[in-house]
């Protein structure tokens, strides 16, 4: 038996290939790290010799139907053709004009070899949970901000596009929508100057009053570390005892934070940066939610709601995303279903990311 990573694997297939190994199996655990056909990853595990092959993963769809057909080209070459011709007849026709035909075909040509497990099945121990969206709307300073950088980011976006085409002008589009969705969060974030309020952290605070006052501990996540401070200085206005962990924590501290956090009752928050506590944390203590602002990857969202939804968890958990109205904000939510309901027909994984979108998909984000 050899076990090894894929980082060691690719590092490593010479040897593989002049030892002329040919293996009875190969499995390859979180197979979503060779999605990319292109990736040294991918072309490594495909260079060895095996009879049968399996592949294990939590999201083989994570952001396009490419991702399949990698996963497929690695436990069955040529089952599903080429990637050219895949995307001829299946990729494009489900993706650009949703063909329930197209669809139905890829579902059956590959159920018979998917085994799946969904949480509820494996964990049936496991309470309710609930999600609820809670919208809030921009006032006055912040509102004429963000309709003013809109019309702004607008035009240019399409100005950009018009001048050197949509590929080239990727990150610059990011950057833009990122701006947006600052502002629906608080203007500060970038504008050192601004004096104004926020609605959705008025919101937030709220909502977290009145959970503490209902004897509930919460986990509040944000996709910007910067956030997290301006929420942590509202928390000490209102005297609220909270714990942080952000990408700058020490893995020692995280352990320690954890485990206080889950058997302190006096600690009654734990902000988390989205991209440092997403995974790998036991906090059941929580058994509330508080998706501060939407995140493009809604697997991600998922991740760390079950930071708190995991075994050993025997409250009823309640899952909050604050959504501001008439803003991005909503035009990504929309976006995440729309794109979730296509994964949910094939696989039911739930992500998506810009550089999967369409122009017809970007220029709805500025609407």
């Amino acid at each position: 038996m050899v076990i090894t990573s894929y980082d060691l694997l690719k590092r490593d297939i010479e040897l593989y290939q002049t030892a002329n190994y040919d293996f009875k199996y190969i499995i390859a655990d979180e197979a979503q790290y060779i999605k990319n056909n292109n990736t040294q990853n991918a072309r490594a595990i495909k260079e060895i010799k095996s009879e049968t092959r399996f592949a294990l993963t939590g999201t083989p769809i994570e952001n396009s139907l490419s991702e399949l057909w990698s996963i497929f080209d690695f436990i069955m070459p040529g089952y599903l053709y080429n990637y050219k011709k895949f995307k001829e007849i299946y990729e494009v026709p489900i993706v650009k004009d949703n063909d329930n035909w197209a669809m139905n075909k890829l579902k059956m040509l590959i159920e018979p070899f998917i085994l799946r497990r969904t949480k509820k099945e494996v964990l049936t121990e496991l309470p309710d949970k609930t999600i609820s969206i809670l919208n809030n709307e921009m006032q006055d300073e912040q509102l004429e901000l963000y309709l003013a950088y809109l019309n702004n980011a607008r035009k240019e976006v399409q100005e950009e596009i018009k001048n050197s085409g949509f590929e080239k002008n990727q990150i610059k589009i990011l950057a833009l929508l990122m701006r947006l969705r600052q502002i629906c969060c608080h203007p500060s974030l970038f504008i050192s100057d601004y004096t104004g309020g926020s609605s959705k952290l008025n919101q937030c605070i709220e909502v977290v009053k009145d959970a503490i006052s209902s004897g509930h501990k919460i986990l509040l996540f944000s996709g910007y570390s910067s956030m997290l401070e301006i929420i942590e200085q509202e928390l000490k206005k209102e005297k609220i005892k909270y714990f942080k962990l952000t990408g700058q924590t020490k893995v020692g501290d995280r352990i320690k934070l954890v485990d206080e956090f889950n058997t302190n009752e006096e600690i009654k928050v734990f902000l988390i940066s989205l991209k440092a506590g997403g995974t790998g944390l036991n906090l059941i203590g929580a058994d509330m939610v508080i998706h501060y602002d939407p995140w493009w990857n809604l697997s991600a969202e998922n991740q760390a709601t079950d930071r708190t939804y995991r075994i050993g968890q025997k409250k009823n958990v309640q899952v909050y995303k604050l959504i501001t109205k008439d803003s991005i904000e909503e035009r990504i939510y929309e976006l995440q279903e729309r794109k979730a309901r296509l994964a949910k027909a094939m696989l039911s994984t739930e992500q998506t990311f810009l550089n999967k979108l369409s122009k017809e998909d970007i220029m709805a984000l500025f609407e």
